[in-house]
């Protein structure tokens, strides 16, 4: 565990986590302010994959480059071994992260004036990007039940029935971790398939799960094969690669690769860079143990900032099924969001996501990122009790 007890000064790294948090929430001076905030962890990569990258550092010429047939194996491996899905290698599109790879497959199959449902709380560019693409978004709140979250089917029946195009589900569910069942999956699909919805899938948390329970990729429920979709895998999140960039579309459905292609023809859309098909093989290669310890180590945190918050008058956490993102419930305390955020920027120098951010259903609710040494999480909490107090 010592690989995770280290604390890495990440300041003036052009880290977007800790070096804008001065335009993010709007201050002048963010030196003193800890930033639990944003979905990134503070933990080094694997080093077999600073290994790999070091490795095709060493040949000095950095041309046009292809991913190779090896780092394709190992994505294709790595979800049979964990997963039991086999992905076919001819169904894979590369991309320079989820985010675009949600832009491109709302602009392929979308048109403007087109409505694309979501289940809010959400990640922000679930609107955000079919807003900026002129479409119309149709928010379907979750029903809040235990401190999680579960689908209200009827209510998203009702919202297929209005005309909607394309349907973007997160599993595992970000903001409140919810790992979806292969029943909740299958629902969804079935409601897909009813009402011809393309289902866009972001799995791109896919392999942080804590007890025992079990990531379902889409793509292996019953009839997924008569539905349109797209699920979109990565192990950005997974092993701490975000700024490599990259991350993978599965396409079973021929029509809808060959529509997809066409569309990254159409923005001259590349494959991978060199640095990041050399970091996938070697996440996906030899990743596994140290991921492993990760998710040992996260438990360790999520169960301290458990004890310690729940302690707090008017506060209350749920563990989640998976990610690393606690969604921290405070609407006992009859603060306003304005007013906690000022309180824990402030007072307690603690720069957490606001729950509207994820849409108007997280207000009352925060974010806040444990990735980070077990030292970090303390510091956090002792500035949370201490903007609270």
């Amino acid at each position: 565990m010592s690989i995770f007890n280290e604390t890495v000064s990440r300041r003036k790294s052009q880290s977007f986590k800790w070096d804008q948090m001065e335009k993010i929430y709007n201050i002048p001076d963010a030196s003193d302010i800890l930033p639990m905030w944003v979905a990134d962890m503070d933990f080094a990569a694997p080093k077999e994959v600073i290994e790999a990258i070091e490795k095709r550092l060493q040949h000095p010429v950095f041309g046009y480059s292809y991913v190779c047939d090896g780092c394709k194996d190992a994505i294709v491996q790595w979800f049979e071994r964990r997963y039991n899905w086999t992905i076919d290698l001819q169904s894979i599109l590369f991309h320079h992260g989820v985010v675009p790879a949600i832009a491109s497959i709302i602009e392929t199959f979308t048109a403007p004036g087109d409505k694309v449902a979501i289940s809010t709380p959400v990640y922000p560019p679930f609107f955000n990007i079919p807003t900026a693409q002129g479409r119309v978004v149709e928010a379907c709140d979750l029903v809040e039940k235990n401190g999680s979250y579960v689908f209200d089917f009827a209510a998203l029946e009702e919202t297929f029935k209005r005309g909607v195009r394309m349907y973007i589900l997160c599993n595992p569910h970000n903001p409140a971790g919810v790992v979806w069942s292969r029943e909740d999956l299958e629902q969804l699909v079935s409601l897909c398939i009813q009402y011809e919805v393309y289902l866009l899938s972001d799995e791109i948390h896919a392999d942080i799960i804590f007890d025992n329970k079990k990531y379902v990729p889409i793509l292996t429920v019953k009839d997924a094969e008569k539905a349109k979709i797209i699920s979109c895998i990565a192990p950005t999140k997974t092993f701490n690669l975000a700024g490599i960039q990259a991350a993978m579309m599965v396409v079973p459905n021929s029509k809808l690769l060959a529509q997809l292609e066409l569309n990254a023809q159409a923005h001259g859309q590349m494959a991978l860079n060199a640095f990041a098909s050399a970091a996938v093989q070697a996440a996906y290669s030899h990743g596994e143990a140290w991921l492993d310890k990760l998710i040992s180590y996260l438990s360790i945190n999520m169960a301290y900032v458990l004890k310690e918050l729940n302690a707090l008058e008017g506060i209350s956490v749920t563990q989640p099924d998976g990610t690393y993102l606690l969604w921290i419930d405070y609407r006992q305390t009859g603060l306003s969001e304005n007013d906690i955020m000022e309180r824990l920027l402030t007072k307690g120098k603690l720069a957490l996501e606001p729950g509207t951010k994820y849409g108007q259903a997280g207000e009352g609710f925060l974010r806040m990122n444990v990735a980070c040494s077990l030292a970090t999480v303390q510091e956090g909490v002792s500035r949370f009790k201490q903007a609270l107090a």
